[in-house]
């Protein structure tokens, strides 16, 4: 994988693989030291032309989880504001050589033009009303933790879901992984012809009551430059999810940030249902799974431990591999093995080649003659 442009880019194998990578490092983060030297000496540059709390926090905890070194670019205090071009700022920080730009912008399609103008690996961090994949992803993980598996299961989107980048990748990474998608909203917020993407329209909320998981949109003032609805009380009496709407068994998400009292209300975003803030933990480990893949996974194929090691003795080379970078665990591979036995065994005596080398008997303990 070169580039995350477009949740399109990734079929359900690669959608799985990074999945199965980020619960990898999910049990780094449960480390005392939360840092793995798999990208140690690689530079990432967050590249955001709008505010952002969880994308851009995370991205960058991602980073230097990964010991990437990171630089934080705002179009807010920068040439940008004195008329700098979206590409003649992407060539200006290309020259510091970074490994990999996570951008974010307003327009929609920004990120593909990005990765005609540099050699760096671009992640799509949200482009305008377009999509924003690592999102996607870090859903599909939160629904992956919480039922093992999504195949079949009926997911409700719910809100605007015209101007949600969100909601486009979610329908796309939701049926790639099995799971049976509804859009519901006013009208006036559901694009036309959304149908095409395989998923169902709702205009009330009727039928709620049959989804598995409800996936709540905010209602994106920024994006709006007419009045889509009558006002945000009356959209809040047709489409918020509360209480009354909210069965005991279904699951509640939101991509943040939350407007309470708007499309939520705030019995429900603190129900033990709502798993907001898994979404949130959830996207640093699914970003490092990202950033390893392009800067790392992609171009360093895994091989079989025996192959690796009988590598390196005719190379000479015994630089990590990517696997021991990402797990921090730079022991010869037959070591590690040696060591999980002795973990599972209770039996913790030298093994036949650490005797060897210390000069000990490898069965008795004694000196070698």
């Amino acid at each position: 994988m070169r580039h995350l442009l477009s949740i399109e880019d990734l079929d359900r194998p690669a959608i799985e693989r990074i999945v199965a990578q980020a619960g990898r490092f999910a049990e780094v983060s449960d480390r005392e030291i939360k840092k793995v030297p798999a990208l140690r000496g690689r530079m990432v540059l967050n590249l955001f032309y709008e505010a952002s709390t969880r994308t851009r926090s995370s991205f960058e905890l991602a980073a230097k989880r990964l010991s990437a070194d990171v630089v934080n670019f705002a179009a807010s205090g920068s040439s940008v504001e004195k008329g700098e071009s979206l590409k003649d700022t992407v060539l200006t920080l290309s020259a510091h050589k970074p490994d990999a730009i996570v951008l974010r912008t307003p327009w929609a399609g920004a990120s593909e033009l990005v990765s005609g103008w540099c050699s760096a690996a671009i992640v799509n961090a949200g482009d305008g009303k377009h999509e924003h994949p690592t999102q996607a992803l870090l859903d599909v993980y939160t629904l992956r933790e919480r039922f093992g598996k999504i195949d079949g299961a009926s997911i409700w989107i719910v809100g605007d879901v015209a101007h949600s980048r969100v909601a486009r990748s979610n329908i796309l990474a939701f049926q790639r992984m099995g799971a049976n998608v509804t859009v519901a909203g006013p009208p006036t917020l559901i694009p036309r012809a959304i149908e095409e993407l395989g998923c169902q329209v709702r205009y009330t909320l009727d039928e709620l009551h049959g989804a598995d998981v409800v996936y709540a949109l905010r209602m994106q003032r920024e994006r709006m430059s007419e009045t889509w609805v009558p006002s945000l009380r009356e959209y809040a009496a047709w489409y918020q999810i509360n209480g009354r709407r909210l069965t005991p068994n279904q699951v509640l998400m939101h991509p943040g940030p939350v407007n309470r009292g708007v499309e939520l209300s705030g019995e429900v975003v603190d129900s033990p249902q709502a798993v907001i803030t898994a979404q949130v933990e959830a996207g640093v480990v699914v970003r490092m799974a990202v950033l390893y893949e392009l800067l790392a996974g992609a171009r360093e194929p895994r091989a079989l431990s025996g192959e690796i090691a009988a590598d390196q003795r005719a190379t000479g080379d015994h630089r990590p591999t990517a696997e021991q970078r990402a797990t921090g665990d730079h022991r010869p591979a037959a070591d590690q093995r040696a060591a999980a036995e002795q973990r599972a065994t209770g039996d913790h005596r030298p093994t036949a080649d650490v005797a060897s080398v210390s000069g000990a008997s490898p069965v008795v303990g004694g000196p070698l003659t």
